[in-house]
């Protein structure tokens, strides 16, 4: 701070300069021509476009196994290495959504460049002139950064309102002066006030837990170190030579990916892409670096890059980072990453496990060996703000590429098994004195983070934290050593073909924004992206001849972290992962206090109660039997009466729709209104409204409170007629029911 003081600071201060760089070999790559020297960073990559690259679609397609890709989609590769995938879709009609995607995020940042990335796209887009010949046309533009990419976007309608004009090339516009943006001093200075903001606005005990538990999950690789906030005291000094520099080493044309969904004609599309973006070069943007003295530096990031993490052998789409994978013991990593492991050295300290001066003031966590091969990495934080208790186990996984019909049903097992377990705890947690306030078991696969994350989240009272741990983990336990019942099999497994169905119902009528975020979530993991038709084929084809055998083996894998554990029990090969967060205050010896070692001690002794096999559970296929509803209706025969009104609106008939609601009263008197909705394809919406609520309780002679009581005993009692609670919470899943009495 004290030099920044004295002189302009600038990156390459804090590498030395020329005279003490060391000179590295310069770089080489396919493709490169003309007079200008290779980029630094640039290397040959496996394409952004994973399965839907042109080498990687052929073969795919010709597979037998393979899972279909969607019809419609269109993806390309321009001559400069530009990619883009455009996806046709008419929800709604007359508009489009425009994603340009940089592939380098805050986890890409060298030491002194820790929140660039950031500052970067609000200079590049935010003060941008083609990105403000937007506004007034109802289109709504952003940008955000994360670890593992940038992200610009324009959503629009098709045509300008006033001059009919098409709006795709002036979006495209927009978004090629992204990659060719001119760092300007005014524009540095307001965006440079906006970030600083931004920091401001963030710092909430909320972001706070997140860090905490994200530098402790990933304490073996680079995403620890480089939130994408950034360190306030170099955000303050950079010039525009520091922008730039970071701007042109990434916002390369190899480097990027757009996509295109919306009301658009395909063939259009990529005229218009190649007009806006072919122009780009590599070569032009590296002779654009003005701080020269950092190209050795980030041409070593480049080649480690490509020697040691899962962006390189797995997915562009991916931060560069390695992980400490936790697995079965017999589980086999797939060829492209048994290289990355913590056995692999290479000469370049790309995982951040050296101290650097900027590093945040916290304790180098260890993994505590339990047992023999049985290793926990714990960590606490507690702070005045925090109210209750919470854990996050974690075990990282591979992301497996679902791409045929055996990687399909394994993800279908492993949905199965994560449904019967999140029920079982949902029930647990709901009797009269429950150990947790909140509780969930899942594994998601995160292109943010390079893996998939297996995770238990749960919050409880202070005091009763060791028995909200001993009962979560007993639930855990018993779904990986028993796995699930003939009735979970079946209940769950109907739920995914009804679920596959509503959205093939749906069918155009999903919006671009949804469309979007599942395609490019899809693309980053190297999944199939199938339209909702053929996903709602493959599950039903998947499910025909799923057996109880696959989901329990999926179980045992969702699992293995927990139940390896277990004294006798074979471990799991890699760390769990606890992160326990609790009010400050809480002294030693108190049931609220909590810390490392008694932690371990819990989680440990927790995974040493016997289990038994869960009974299955009866499930009715109505609540209310049709003779009894025959029986009312004989007794009490329902007719239709117009509605009538004390407003001035004119009466409704009793036999005739109108439009948009139809309101009707039956013949006990109560108001009916209907509406249909078109959008949500096999999916309704029932409101019953009691009118009262607590102004009832005065004139009902009611104790004060006593109907916001009575509303919350019949939502968490639950129970219905003969049935219990489970039973009927059970039934409302068997037919994806939400239910909810206020």
């Amino acid at each position: 701070k004290e030099n920044a003081k004295k002189e302009p600071f600038s990156l390459a201060t804090l590498f030395g300069g020329a005279s003490n760089t060391p000179q590295v070999p310069k770089p080489s790559f396919r493709g490169s021509s003309g007079p200008l020297e290779p980029h630094p960073s640039r290397r040959d990559h496996i394409s952004p476009l994973n399965l839907l690259s042109p080498e990687k679609r052929s073969v795919f397609t010709s597979s037998p196994d393979a899972l279909a890709l969607h019809p419609n989609v269109r993806s390309g590769i321009l001559e400069n290495g530009f990619s883009y995938i455009i996806l046709p879709n008419r929800s709604p009609p007359g508009r489009f959504e425009a994603h340009l995607q940089v592939f380098s995020g805050s986890s890409d940042e060298l030491e002194p460049q820790q929140g660039i990335a950031h500052l970067t796209e609000h200079v590049a887009y935010m003060g941008s002139r083609k990105r403000e010949r937007l506004f007034g046309t109802g289109s709504q533009t952003n940008a955000y950064t994360d670890f593992h990419h940038t992200v610009f976007y324009a959503a629009c309608p098709t045509r300008t309102p006033r001059q009919d004009a098409p709006m795709l090339p002036m979006a495209l516009d927009a978004l090629c002066d992204v990659m060719e943006a001119r760092v300007e001093p005014s524009r540095l200075e307001k965006e440079r006030a906006a970030v600083l903001s931004e920091m401001t606005m963030v710092n909430t005990i909320e972001y706070r837990v997140e860090c905490q538990i994200l530098s402790t999950l990933h304490r073996e690789n680079r995403l620890a170190k480089r939130f994408p906030i950034g360190k306030e005291e170099l955000i303050r000094t950079w010039t525009e030579k520091d922008v730039k520099t970071w701007h042109r080493t990434h916002y390369r044309p190899d480097n990027v990916l757009l996509y295109l969904v919306g009301d658009i004609n395909p063939i259009q599309a990529e005229k218009v892409i190649k007009d806006k973006f072919g122009h780009l070069t590599a070569e032009k943007q590296g002779k654009e670096i003005p701080l020269v003295d950092l190209k050795p530096e980030a041409s070593n990031l480049a080649d480690a890059v490509l020697n040691a993490t899962v962006k390189a052998k797995q997915s562009w789409h991916y931060p560069p980072v390695r992980h400490d994978w936790c697995m079965p013991e017999d589980a086999r990593l797939s060829e492209n990453l048994e290289v990355i492991s913590s056995d692999n050295v290479i000469d370049y300290d790309i995982h951040l496990q050296n101290p650097m001066p900027l590093d945040e003031k916290v304790a180098f966590l260890e993994t505590k060996e339990v047992a023999p091969g049985k290793g926990i990495r714990p960590h606490i934080y507690r702070h005045e703000l925090l109210q209750s208790f919470s854990l996050h186990l974690f075990a990282k996984r591979p992301v497996e590429p679902i791409v045929d019909m055996g990687s399909f049903k394994r993800s279908l097992a492993r949905r199965i098994a994560l449904a019967a377990l999140q029920i079982r705890l949902n029930v647990g947690g709901r009797t009269d004195d429950p150990a947790f306030t909140f509780v969930e078991f899942n594994q998601l696969d995160s292109a943010r983070e390079g893996c998939a994350v297996c995770s238990l989240d749960l919050t409880a009272e202070p005091g009763r934290w060791k028995d909200a741990v001993c009962k979560s983990l007993s639930e855990i336990r018993k779904l990986g050593l028993y796995g699930v019942t003939e009735g979970e099999l079946e209940r769950y497994g109907s739920s995914l073909i009804t679920d596959a169905a509503q959205l093939a119902a749906q069918g155009d009528l999903i919006n671009h924004s949804d469309q979007l975020s599942f395609l490019m979530e899809t693309v980053a993991n190297g999944h199939t992206f199938m339209s909702p038709a053929q996903s709602y084929q493959s599950t039903v084809q998947a499910l025909s001849t799923l057996t109880a055998e696959e989901v329990n083996t999926a179980a045992r894998e969702l699992c293995c972290h927990i139940t390896g554990l277990e004294k006798d029990a074979t471990p799991a090969n890699g760390p769990l992962i606890a992160i326990a967060c609790s009010p400050k205050g809480p002294e030693e010896g108190s049931p609220e206090y909590c810390d490392e070692a008694s932690l371990v001690e819990t989680i440990y002794d927790a995974c040493q109660i016997e289990v038994e096999q869960p009974e299955d559970v009866s499930v009715p296929h109505t609540l209310v039997p049709e003779e009894e509803i025959t029986q009312a209706m004989e007794q009490h025969p329902p007719v239709w009466e117009g509605g009538k009104f004390s407003d001035g609106t004119p009466s409704t008939p009793a036999e005739q729709l109108t439009r948009p609601f139809t309101l009707r009263r039956l013949g006990n008197g109560i108001r009916i209104g209907v509406a249909q909705n078109l959008a949500e394809s096999q999916r309704g919406h029932l409101r019953l409204v009691a009118p009262g609520g607590r102004d009832a309780e005065k004139r009902l002679g009611f104790k004060t409170g006593a109907m916001a009581v009575g509303a919350r005993t019949m939502q968490e009692g639950g129970a219905f007629g003969p049935w219990t609670r489970e039973q009927v919470e059970l039934f409302c899943v068997d037919h994806l029911l939400m239910v909810e009495i206020n």
